[in-house]
């Protein structure tokens, strides 16, 4: 049985958590949101790295024996340079699905919805340069969206007005595609369908995610069997509380199976150990 860590500057990798719930039943999870720094879009490079590897080394340090990086924004950021110091766990992160959109796209116009830090991030960039200049991208920040997804406010007019406007160049474009380039954004889906068509297909990596986790632990050998329940803690920089009030919200895995434990922990990373 092994204990996996998810982490994200959130509630968004909570999508993450679900899909491997569902994929990777018998294992248990410690989810990390740091909520009381989101969005994590919003702030500098230098800062993203420094704290996401302090998160992910605390992550270690409490006993996961694989690390999803469950956030665009740290991935892009971050992920090179925590390989390089955890050598010995399976770091996994997430990027836009711009790859398969291009590919999938009948029209060539494809529209990706992330934060502006995984859009200006070197990553992001060397993999669109690979792709198809007959693919036309139409990037957009979706500034402000992830604070009122943290809030609870998926259903709110303000967040279906602020949507609206961060869609509107990919209306206007025409899109046939839109790539959801942060975690947060799947919870977005039916608002998004709402304003843009049931016939714009959605890419959304977060199977692909699971299946290289996956991967990941049987490349290492990490046993998969569990005893009782699994067991799912969720741990929060802001409010642990409301964290677990999400969860159950949003989580579509049944969670009479899970234990479920939460709290609140300091900012500083390394309270995860004790």
């Amino acid at each position: 049985m092994a204990l996996i860590g998810v982490f994200d500057s959130g509630v968004g990798g909570l999508s993450i958590l679900d899909e491997a719930l569902r994929q990777l039943p018998d294992h248990d999870y410690l989810y990390f949101a740091d909520s009381a720094n989101a969005p994590y879009g919003e702030k500098p490079p230098e800062w993203i790295a420094e704290r996401s590897l302090a998160v992910c080394q605390s992550l270690a340090e409490a006993g996961c024996q694989a690390i999803v990086i469950a956030c665009n924004t740290a991935t892009a950021e971050a992920i090179q340079h925590i390989r390089a110091e955890l050598k010995t766990i399976p770091i996994i992160g997430v990027e836009p699905g711009i790859k398969p959109a291009a590919l999938q796209s009948q029209k060539g116009l494809v529209g990706v919805l992330a934060t502006e830090a995984t859009l200006n991030s070197d990553k992001f960039n060397a993999l669109l340069s690979t792709l198809p200049r007959d693919c036309q991208f139409i990037k957009q920040a979706g500034a402000g969206l992830v604070p009122l997804i943290e809030s609870g406010q998926l259903n709110a007019p303000e967040t279906a007005a602020l949507l609206a406007q961060h869609l509107q160049p990919m209306r206007t474009a025409g899109i046939d595609t839109l790539v959801l380039g942060c975690t947060h954004y799947p919870f977005l889906v039916p608002l998004i369908l709402n304003q843009l068509g049931s016939s714009v297909l959605i890419v959304d990596t977060s199977e692909a995610v699971v299946r290289q986790l996956a991967k990941q632990l049987e490349a290492h050998r990490i046993p998969s069997e569990v005893a009782g329940k699994r067991s799912v803690l969720l741990l929060s920089t802001a409010d642990g509380a409301r964290l677990h009030s999400m969860a159950m919200q949003l989580l579509r895995s049944n969670m009479a199976e899970l234990s479920i434990d939460f709290r609140t922990v300091g900012l500083d990373p390394a309270a995860l150990c004790r």
